[in-house]
């Protein structure tokens, strides 16, 4: 690894299990240092830290929940305080409370909206002011995902994941006179804790069969897209999305 490489540091919110626990240790294998955004399993967490450490790179744990404009910014703020710098943002963090349409709460669709789309808003926005004040050419990847075509237990997350593909684009217009570049990665169903609230196992084996490709996706797959989206190879790329999803679906 080149020494201008040991100089990056990357933050991934929602990072102590999943894709974003993926992207952590794929960064820190592309020579990132990880700012590891964690909620509510602090061993989790540790243990993705540890991983980062193991590929010889510095881990700060970074506590904080982004359904908040302060909790965002506090975020953000302790991965520079931690590493010194931020060049990347992942925002990863989301949830997906399966919940039908006709029972579906204010309070329900309140807090969806609020981790997933305020959360990926405002914890971009902190890092791009940082980003802009450093004088640094950084990179945002948003979390989207295949939900976007619509599904009947998550009217209000697939409302989130279509609104984190409209502000990946107004962010890259707003972002591109400072040399920052932004863009949504949307996954298909991975093979991670997250798709199996509300499916069996023989439910989720037999969905993943059933794609193109003939299984489900994996978390090293996302995470390694979101590193070449970050990554000089992808240096004229912004305000895209990536679909990664097996065949499952073709946009």
């Amino acid at each position: 690894m080149g020494a201008a490489m040991a100089e990056k540091a990357v933050l991934v919110t929602g990072a102590q299990q999943g894709i974003g626990a993926a992207c952590a240790l794929a960064f820190a294998a592309a020579g990132y240092d990880v700012a590891v955004n964690w909620l509510d399993n602090a061993a989790d967490a540790e243990a993705v830290a540890a991983g980062v450490r193991a590929a010889g790179r510095r881990a700060a744990l970074i506590q904080g929940d982004v359904g908040s404009v302060p909790g965002c910014q506090a975020i953000v703020q302790g991965a520079i305080e931690a590493l010194g710098r931020i060049d990347v943002l992942v925002n990863n963090a989301g949830i997906f409370p399966r919940v039908e349409f006709l029972q579906m709460t204010e309070a329900e669709w309140d807090r969806v909206f609020a981790v997933n789309l305020k959360g990926s808003a405002f914890a971009a926005q902190a890092a791009a002011r940082a980003m802009v004040a450093a004088g640094t050419r950084g990179c945002i990847v948003n979390l989207s995902s295949s939900a976007i075509r619509g599904t009947p237990v998550g009217v209000h997350y697939s409302a989130t994941k279509n609104g984190v593909i409209g502000i990946t684009r107004s962010m890259a217009l707003a972002l591109a006179p400072h040399g920052i570049r932004v863009n949504a990665i949307a996954p298909g169903t991975t093979d991670t804790a997250q798709p199996r609230y509300g499916n069996t196992e023989e439910e989720l084996q037999a969905f993943g069969r059933a794609l193109p490709l003939g299984r489900l996706g994996r978390p090293e797959e996302i995470a390694e897209l979101a590193v070449h989206l970050a990554s000089d190879k992808s240096a004229w790329v912004t305000g895209q999305v990536w679909h990664i999803n097996g065949g499952g679906y073709m946009p």
